[in-house]
């Protein structure tokens, strides 16, 4: 079981990189090719909610992806430092727009077949998964 772990700190800038290095992994975990795509989308929205959260929070934690190789399963988690995403920011003001996420959560849950969303007082956590074909990859 392979894992590369990704960490950034909470701009946008950065959630490019994370759809190419997911992408990139997904292809050689044996991520069938016309899902690619898909799997690249899935992590850009799940890092762009993540990114907000942490902007919209005034949070000072990274964003954290595992891209896990298991046998027979390809699995992302996206994990944010946010803390509760349902709590209005004391530094901001503001409350996290209920609409906003819900959109991006749909926008996940259009992609991938095996979601998983959790939220907790540290913060929440996407975990989503891919099967990978028993072909040997190219490299």
């Amino acid at each position: 079981m392979a894992t590369v772990e990704l960490r950034f700190s909470a701009l946008p800038e950065h959630v490019r990189t994370a759809r190419l290095v997911a992408a990139a992994v997904a292809r050689r975990a044996g991520v069938d090719e016309s899902v690619l795509d898909e799997v690249r989308l899935a992590v850009g929205e799940a890092c762009s909610r993540a990114v907000g959260l942490h902007q919209r929070g005034a949070a000072h934690g990274a964003i954290r992806v595992a891209l896990i190789e298991q046998e027979k399963r390809f699995l992302i988690e996206v994990a944010d430092e946010a803390g509760d995403a349902s709590l209005p920011s004391p530094a901001s003001g503001e409350s996290a727009d209920p609409g906003e996420d819900a959109l991006g959560l749909a926008v996940i849950s259009g992609l991938v077949e095996d979601v998983e969303v959790t939220n907790g007082g540290e913060g929440g956590l996407i975990r989503m998964s891919w099967p990978v074909s028993t072909a040997p990859v190219a490299v």
